[in-house]
């Protein structure tokens, strides 16, 4: 399957560019800084911006999938204050959007896209200290994640939403907890469990029209465990069948 990867430099998205490579896959990897990646057989790096529309039609072309992982790298205090320092604070709904609408120039059906835990049908799920984190210091960034939701969630593509919680740099020490019906582990999750749902997502059908809640494993963080059927059926590892909770 051909795979264009958008926001590939930052921790999800390489890692769902370094799942869908193993998994045998023909990946582009759609980035403004090419030299990031090293060459590997099957990897095609793209030089572009997802604001540019016309970048974003050219590389689309020819896919079969997208998996859509952007967002802000840097420091979210200083972004609220300051404003982003590289990257446009509307990323991820003006490049979404760039996306869906070349997806349906060239006819592709498959988008994968990464928001946050705690936007749309998830948002009551959020405890207290994150619903004022989202407030006083995510603000701007939460309403751009929620227009680009509202964008996917409106087209007509074959799409899944990928909710991961709060993100880390650990090595995937366990399968993640992934859930269609908000349901969470432990409110952390490495990015590398990330990129596996999102390349599991892009290259299974059975994913389709789903928001899937990606967590840490269940009994790792002291909360109550969901209960053992949940927890069997929401697992989507590899070669696993998307939940359909």
């Amino acid at each position: 399957m051909k795979v264009l990867v958008m926001g590939s430099t930052g921790g999800s998205g390489r890692a769902a560019v370094a799942h869908l490579l193993a998994q045998g896959h023909e990946v582009t990897a759609f980035t403004r800084q090419a030299r990031s990646f090293q060459r590997a057989d099957r990897l095609r790096v793209l030089c572009g911006d997802a604001m540019n529309a016309s970048h974003v039609e050219s590389a689309i072309a020819g896919h079969q999938a997208v998996v859509v992982a952007l967002g802000i790298s840097e420091n979210p205090l200083r972004v609220r204050l300051f404003g982003p320092a590289h990257t446009p604070i509307d990323v991820r709904s003006v490049g979404t959007r760039h996306v869906i609408t070349a997806m349906r120039k060239h006819g592709l059906r498959r988008l994968v896209v990464q928001t946050s835990f705690g936007i749309g049908p998830t948002r009551g799920r959020l405890a207290l200290a994150d619903r004022m984190f989202f407030e006083l210091i995510l603000k701007p960034q939460i309403a751009d994640t929620e227009e680009q939701e509202r964008a996917v969630r409106e087209s007509d593509r074959d799409w899944v939403i990928v909710q991961p919680v709060h993100l880390t740099d650990a090595a995937e020490a366990s399968p993640p907890f992934v859930s269609s019906a908000g349901e969470t582990g432990a409110m952390k999750v490495s990015r590398t469990s990330v990129g596996r749902v999102l390349a599991e997502a892009a290259t299974n059908p059975a994913c389709v029209r789903q928001s899937l809640a990606v967590s840490g494993p269940v009994g790792q963080s002291g909360r109550r465990p969901a209960p053992a059927h949940l927890a069997a059926s929401s697992h989507a590892g590899i070669g696993q069948p998307c939940p359909n909770r």
